[in-house]
């Protein structure tokens, strides 16, 4: 997929591009809206690519009410999605998930209420979506729309996703993924060596928050589905130990045993259909790994957050406070020490956690 996402303002941005047309069609004031945002100043996180635009996202706190057809919502402060649509040719891919990941991410920096949309029934891959992501149908207002509104205070921790960018406070365990840099940097290419904001959020745009790993660890994995962990890059140079950080955080969403105890759950060819269009690996490395590994696991996770530059956690201070005691693979951490590990990456866990003293003893 060529393109890219970046932030631009209004102004740098041609309405009659054709991706408009449908936008225009379904509100008619919608080159009025436009010119108004472009004499304000205002920005939205478009996707370019050679045919023109792809997605566009626009963002605007708000605090007011909101008329639905049946009732009024009262004023509260929120998060309003006021635009966020992608051109027929990316239905289907990551570049919706990516770019509603980034307007989450922005809610829940900003410690707003509510988030919410407005969407026309039409359009329902994008209502699914949403829907995915925890969204839900508070409504209509007296355009025709549907209103789909996530609460900060009500989310579904039954699902990683529907409770998206928050980790659910009732987690038993958690752990630690290490993967090595050069393919660190292709699954989280924004969780090493960049710090500005803006930056990370366009590629985290493109390249979605669903993250796949092929684990091979020397021991039968210790993961569950819904355990955060944290992602340690391991830096495969000299300095090894000085050099490798802990980047970023996760919670694990699917588990596929493909070898357990050198015993193959299924065949190397299903393994990379399974896998080979998900991770970062090539057809023949993922051969090599089935054939040269007793474990062999896939691991999908949702990308919660990352630490930045800065303030990423290196070996040493994991290992000063007694959080490397084993290999990777095989380190179990508490509810507090998982917690701890965040304050050290300088997050702000209440944010992340809702109600952490849920999770301290």
């Amino acid at each position: 997929m060529a393109g890219k996402f970046q932030w631009y303002k209004f102004s740098e941005i041609d309405l009659e591009d054709s991706f408009f047309d449908s936008l225009k069609e379904d509100y008619k004031d919608f080159p009025q809206w436009f010119d108004k945002k472009r004499t304000d100043g205002e920005a939205a996180l478009v996707f370019f690519d050679e045919l023109g635009i792809g997605s566009f996202v626009y963002l605007k706190e708000e605090n007011e009410p909101i008329e639905l057809t049946t009732e009024t919502l009262p004023a509260r402060p929120r998060l309003k999605i006021g635009t966020l649509r992608l051109a027929e040719r990316f239905r289907g891919q990551r570049l919706g998930e990516g770019a509603l990941g980034v307007s989450l991410w922005r809610w829940q920096e900003k410690k707003l209420d509510e988030i919410y949309v407005t969407v026309f029934k039409k359009h329902q891959a994008i209502i699914d979506l949403f829907e995915r992501f925890g969204f839900k149908n508070v409504g209509m207002n007296e355009r025709g729309e549907n209103v789909l509104l996530k609460k900060r205070n009500m989310l579904d921790y039954s699902d990683a996703y529907a409770s998206f960018p928050f980790i659910q406070p009732d987690f038993k365990k958690a752990g630690m993924i290490p993967i090595f840099d050069r393919y660190h940097d292709k699954l989280f290419p924004y969780s090493e060596l960049k710090g500005n904001r803006n930056e990370i959020e366009e590629e985290t745009a493109g390249n979605g928050i669903t993250k796949v790993f092929v684990a091979s660890p020397n021991s039968p994995v210790k993961y569950e589905v819904g355990e955060p962990v944290g992602i340690y890059r391991i830096f495969d140079g000299e300095g090894k130990k000085y050099k490798s950080v802990l980047t970023s955080y996760c919670t694990i969403t699917k588990i596929d045993i493909i070898k357990h105890n050198g015993i193959c759950r299924t065949n190397p060819t299903n393994f990379i259909k399974m896998a080979g269009n998900k991770t970062i690996y090539s057809p023949e490395e993922l051969l090599k790994i089935y054939e040269s590994h007793r474990n062999v696991v896939i691991l999908e996770m949702v990308y919660n957050g990352y630490f930045g530059k800065g303030h990423n956690i290196t070996y040493k201070a994991l290992s000063e406070n007694g959080l490397f005691t084993s290999y990777p693979y095989n380190i179990i951490y508490s509810k507090e020490e998982f917690i701890q590990i965040l304050e050290m990456g300088d997050v702000d866990v209440q944010n992340v956690i809702i109600n952490p003293s849920r999770v301290r003893r």
